[in-house]
């Protein structure tokens, strides 16, 4: 099964925290995963989302940064990404 929704973070980022725990919560909530990726496991990622993280995609596609607004992850997992 692949994840629909990625995290891409950093150790020690205090948005990284929050946005984890309102990701794990909608997912848990409507039986989806996600996977969470370190921005220190690659250069690329370190100059791509160095000012931005936390990061989120959602089916590959950039969905949030700095924050996740918990209703509009919920909507873009039930296929209504206009809400």
């Amino acid at each position: 099964m692949t994840a629909r929704v990625t995290l891409y973070s950093k150790p020690g980022c205090h948005l990284c925290d929050d946005a984890r725990a309102v990701i794990d919560r909608v997912c848990a909530d409507l039986g989806e995963s996600y996977e969470e990726i370190s921005i220190l496991s690659a250069p690329e990622l370190q100059e791509r989302y160095a000012e931005e993280i936390p990061v989120t995609l959602v089916d590959g596609r950039q969905h949030d940064f700095w924050r996740v607004d918990e209703g509009r992850l919920r909507a873009a997992l039930a296929g209504r990404p206009g809400l």
